[in-house]
C-alpha cells in the first residue's frame, strides 16, 4: 500500500466538535466529536476520493499522487491532555 501525506486544517465548531478540511484534497470536509475523530474521518474520506478518481479515470489531487519517499517524514499529531 502506498501512502501520501496531506495537510489538514482543523477548526473548533461553536456547537461542539471539530471540522477538518484540506488545501491538498479539494472537497474534503470531515466533522468529528474530537480532533482525533475528525482526522480519522478525513483519512477515510481521502482514501475514498483517491479510489473514486482512480475508478473514474480522473486525475488524483497532486498531494495524493506524490507518494512518500525517503527515510523520514515530519508530521504534526494531536495528543489528548486530561
Amino acid at each position: 500500500m502506498d501512502e501520501a501525506t496531506i495537510r489538514l486544517h482543523i477548526e473548533r465548531l461553536a456547537e461542539g466538535g471539530y471540522v477538518a478540511t484540506s488545501p491538498d484534497v479539494p472537497g474534503l470536509v470531515a466533522e468529528g466529536r474530537s480532533i482525533v475523530e475528525a482526522v480519522e474521518i478525513a483519512q477515510g474520506l481521502s482514501r475514498k476520493i483517491a479510489e473514486s478518481c482512480l475508478d473514474h479515470g480522473a486525475p488524483l489531487p497532486p498531494a495524493l499522487s506524490r507518494f512518500a519517499t525517503g527515510d523520514s517524514i515530519d508530521l504534526g499529531i494531536p495528543v489528548g491532555i486530561c
